[in-house]
């Protein structure tokens, strides 16, 4: 365990110092939702958005849209008693029976860990949550935040180690996965008290508001789609994620593993009330890695 523990750390490190010249959030993104509610700092390359009622959050999207990639984020999540937020870094497309894959950050009581909480949408349809607990304190330094779409597979990643994979089963086993729709990047902040921090019970501290989130640098590897239509889907930010192998390194299915077994409170291939007519999920006894 001590081992693993090791090897996280020096991913920490790692991550933080690779995104460090990153994208600029003031250039490279718009802010469609309450944009009074964020500001940019060092140059754009920093960002913070704040949370201050029930109705009033705020929502940062990019600029191109994409057809496969890598995005990735540095986070600070809300201090404190951050109970009924919801802090997100997430892909979707736009439209009916849309693709989405998230990344979810549920606050809670102060001296109580935040929930990683991760999904996916394909073809309208979700209910693929699977959540974490943290192994850091993601409210006193930055951490980053990557979800990497290929053709083969999704891949969660938290400083660089993989905590979740979703691979594409679609024509062997007909389960639903994001191929063609574009999708946009998105950090957004919202309320959500009525179920976000155990299970609603606890509800939002009002008088502790703003409550502020902080975003450093922005990454995008992707596979751009073009306001003149169409898509460059074969591009090499395509596979680059796996070398051309499709599939984790020994190494990182390693760290999976040991993510999963130790820090992972949630799986929804185990939660029969989550099955569509009572079954489990095609994809749930098929390799995810």
């Amino acid at each position: 365990m001590e081992g693993s523990r090791a090897l996280l750390l020096v991913a920490v490190a790692a991550a933080v110092a690779g995104l460090a010249a990153a994208g600029n959030f003031q250039t490279d993104c718009d802010i469609p939702w309450e944009p009074q509610n964020a500001w940019f700092s060092n140059g754009g390359n920093s960002l913070s958005m704040k949370l201050v009622s029930n109705y009033s959050g705020c929502m940062l999207r990019t600029k191109k849209q994409f057809v496969y990639g890598t995005v990735s984020t540095l986070i600070q999540l809300v201090p404190g008693n951050s109970a009924g937020t919801v802090t997100t870094y997430y892909a979707s497309s736009v439209g009916d029976n849309h693709d989405e894959i998230d990344f979810e950050f549920l606050g809670n009581e102060t001296g109580q860990p935040y929930t990683i909480h991760t999904n996916l949408f394909a073809n309208g349809f979700g209910k693929k949550e699977m959540q974490f607990k943290p192994w850091f304190d993601p409210t006193t330094g930055f951490h980053n935040y990557t979800i990497s779409w290929s053709p083969c597979m999704i891949v969660w990643y938290v400083d660089s180690v993989p905590i979740r994979v979703f691979r594409n089963y679609e024509s062997s086993h007909g389960v639903a996965f994001p191929t063609s729709r574009p999708m946009f990047a998105y950090s957004s902040i919202w309320a959500a008290e009525d179920w976000a921090t155990q299970g609603g019970r606890v509800k939002t501290d009002w008088s502790k508001a703003p409550f502020v989130a902080n975003y450093n640098g922005i990454n995008l590897d992707i596979c751009e789609c073009y306001s003149y239509g169409g898509c460059s889907t074969g591009c090499t930010a395509a596979a680059a994620p796996y070398r051309g192998a499709c599939q984790l390194s020994s190494a990182e299915l390693g760290q999976m593993q040991w993510i999963q077994g130790t820090y992972r409170i949630y799986d929804y291939c185990v939660d029969p009330k989550q099955w569509t007519n009572g079954q489990r999920p095609v994809e749930c006894g098929l390799p995810q890695y």
